[in-house]
């Protein structure tokens, strides 16, 4: 692909103690004018398209100098630079939605057909080129110093090798140009949770043999589900053999390290993420496929992994009691490595204040038998007065604070925030309060990707001629599809829901995977023409929201991420529901790239009610992480699917929101009509 020298623009760049005491006490979207600077009030080409608007109507121009009226000639040379002003700016917005309107693949990129010598859209191209560059800022390979970095820890740089795999030449030479140190693991890995990683000092990287992209920030690794929307946008951009890399990686992850990481860190040899392998390996083959290859020598390589990983997730423990259906669960023990001591403090001072969902999540810290056997941190309690900062004596001799003992998180606490993880909502209040539940139920996403992942086996069987093999994975896609029917449908409400198999009924918990049956073809034309009547309840200004209620957790409401607007849009597209996948996927785009317009950076979750990248995250890490691997993705990707009507509505609606003026009488087309805001509210804030 060749370089877009004429439309570049800079893109943003890309960049505990063992006891803790608790205490308990009584700029708009687009700008077409090129006057304004970046560094101007958001609101400043408003303000001044309003004041010409004024003057243009109501001429009120004094002489400084004498205080008389400007002539009439001059009233009608400011009429006239108006009028010329005005005619300007719609040149540029038809010529905008034409240019918009031509996006074809994979020429997503830079500049709209810059190439042909026609002239983009800055504030467009400004955003496309960043994703464009991203791919490369993003890109890690292990020959890199910059890859061994782990932000999350303090620890010097180690990578890790599988014990019986050679040492590159290149790589070796890391340890003279890198902080780094390179070691083996102790032992061949053949499946997940085979090792303990607290036994691997100090933790570290684990080796990979093909270049990837991150997502970005502190997240420095190549992460499993990630991954699949990054792969999406590489794809749409061209670079097909990144992408196949990538691939190439997880196969090697599951050959080395026993089966699909959460990411390539020592830390994460206990669990997986959501499966989307089978969806990875289909996606690259037909884009080559497309492309005039047919590499049926690759697909026949990765086809006993893809059985393999359909094995790990149909297996004890993966197995949701006798349902037939899947869930998630960690094999390691104790506090994630990646969270600190204080983050596991504010999940005990929750339970401690809400004791009806501490259940067997919180327990006491008195007794040498209980602290022989507990996995994570202890946390003293103290009652003080009011208005007491500390349990220190006051100068008097009156103490501030009474010790009231000691609590800790309990095991399965700790089984059932890893597990969360390896779901990828971490955090959200799904599964019962920072999802300490979550080993307890089937989940409505895993189960309808693990029915797509059967189905990508049934037609990777028959590509490779196993008719057989391919008859007995339908039967298996069927009968899951069955059981996603049977445990998850709620015919009453409309939608699919969770359901806990300990204690046998679904969860009431409304949440945004109730479109990944609709996404992966699991649903009947009934069951999905509910969920589209049930929209409203999820949609929002900049999109879908993950759920209704306010925890303070990130993966709640009002926040909305890319995959889910991805796999809602196309769910919608799936069964026919074009009119909805377009104004999601434009209410998400524009919001994207407003928030983009003003800080030029790509972040890795929104809150879409208030259409802004600013969160106020409570519970789990708070950072709103920039770079952002799978937004970038899925906005190439929702872009490619808008029609073309579409893109020139798009544009439309970058201009109503740069001036709050309307442009409409004059417009050669209508603007999309104003969404009324969803009667659905969310519950009220359950969050400490």
């Amino acid at each position: 692909m060749k370089a877009n020298r004429g439309c570049a623009e800079n893109a943003g760049s890309y960049e505990d103690n063992s006891r803790i005491p608790i205490w308990i006490q009584g700029r708009t979207l687009l700008s077409f004018g090129g006057a304004e600077s970046d560094e101007e009030s958001p609101h400043a080409g408003r303000a001044a398209l309003a004041k010409r608007h004024a003057q243009d109507g109501q001429p009120k121009a004094v002489n400084a100098r004498n205080g008389k009226r400007k002539s009439r000639n001059d009233y009608m040379q400011n009429r006239v630079s108006a009028t010329v002003e005005n005619l300007r700016r719609l040149f540029v917005l038809g010529l905008f939605g034409v240019l918009i309107a031509c996006l074809l693949p994979p020429a997503v990129a830079p500049c709209f057909g810059a190439e042909a010598g026609q002239s983009a859209s800055p504030k467009l191209a400004g955003i496309l080129t960043y994703i464009s560059n991203g791919w490369s800022a993003l890109t890690r390979s292990m020959d890199e110093c910059k890859t061994l970095y782990d932000p999350k820890s303090s620890s010097q740089s180690v990578l890790y090798f599988p014990e019986d795999f050679p040492i590159p030449t290149d790589v070796e030479k890391l340890e003279r140009s890198c902080p780094v140190r390179i070691r083996r693991l102790p032992v061949v890995i053949h499946r997940l949770g085979q090792i303990d990683p607290r036994k691997i000092r100090p933790e570290g990287l684990l080796y990979l043999p093909h270049p990837y992209v991150v997502p970005g920030g502190m997240f420095n690794e190549m992460y499993g589900w990630d991954s699949y929307f990054i792969l999406r946008g590489l794809l749409q951009s061209g670079k097909l053999e990144l992408a196949r890399g990538m691939v190439e990686n997880f196969l090697f992850e599951m050959e080395r390290y026993g089966g699909v990481l959460n990411a390539n860190r020592t830390y994460y040899l206990t669990r997986s993420q959501p499966p989307f392998l089978t969806a990875m390996v289909r996606a690259v083959y037909e884009a080559k496929k497309s492309g005039g290859r047919d590499d049926r020598a690759w697909l026949r390589k990765a086809y006993p992994f893809a059985v393999k990983d359909d094995q790990f997730w149909t297996r004890a423990p993966h197995l949701a009691g006798t349902t037939g259906l899947s869930r998630y669960f960690d094999f390691g023990e104790g506090p994630a490595p990646e969270m600190s001591a204080g983050y596991y403090r504010r999940v005990a001072g929750y339970f401690l204040l809400h004791p009806e969902s501490a259940q067997e999540y919180l327990m006491r810290a008195n007794s040498p038998h209980a602290l022989q056997n507990l996995p994570g941190p202890i946390f003293p309690v103290y009652i003080c007065n009011p208005g007491g900062s500390s349990p220190a004596t006051k100068a008097s001799g009156e103490k501030n604070c009474d010790a009231a003992g000691s609590i800790a998180l309990s095991k399965a606490f700790y089984k059932g925030d890893r597990s969360l993880r390896e779901s990828g909502f971490d955090i959200t209040f799904k599964f019962g309060p920072f999802g300490a539940a979550t080993p307890d139920y089937a989940p409505v996403g895993l189960n309808s990707l693990l029915y797509q992942e059967e189905k990508n086996l049934e037609w990777m069987a028959q590509e490779l001629g196993h008719s057989e093999e391919a008859r007995q994975w339908r039967e298996r896609a069927e009968q899951r599809r069955e059981r996603i029917t049977k445990y998850f449908w709620n015919p009453q409400r409309g939608l699919y829901f969770d359901y806990n198999f300990k204690s046998g009924r679904q969860s009431d918990y409304i949440y945004a995977t109730t479109f990944y049956p609709l996404w992966v073809g699991a649903a009947s034309r009934e069951q999905a023409d509910a969920v589209i009547r049930n929209l409203k309840q999820f949609e929002e200004p900049g999109g879908i929201v993950m759920s209704r209620q306010r925890t303070g957790a990130q993966w709640d409401y009002p926040y909305g991420w890319a995959p889910l607007q991805l796999i809602a849009a196309e769910g919608l597209r799936r069964y026919g529901d074009q009119t909805d996948a377009n104004r999601i996927s434009s209410e998400f785009l524009s919001m994207v790239a407003e928030n983009f317009e003003r800080d030029h950076t790509i972040r890795e979750k929104y809150n879409v009610v208030t259409r802004s990248s600013e969160t106020s995250i409570q519970v789990g890490y708070t950072q709103n992480v920039i770079g952002f691997g799978w937004t970038n993705g899925v906005f190439l990707a929702l872009l490619h699917e808008l029609p073309a009507a579409s893109r020139a509505r798009l544009s439309a609606l970058a201009l109503q929101r740069l001036t709050d003026y309307s442009f409409e009488a004059t417009l050669p087309f209508a603007l999309p009509p104003t969404r009324k805001k969803p009667a659905f509210q969310p519950s009220s804030s359950v969050a400490p």
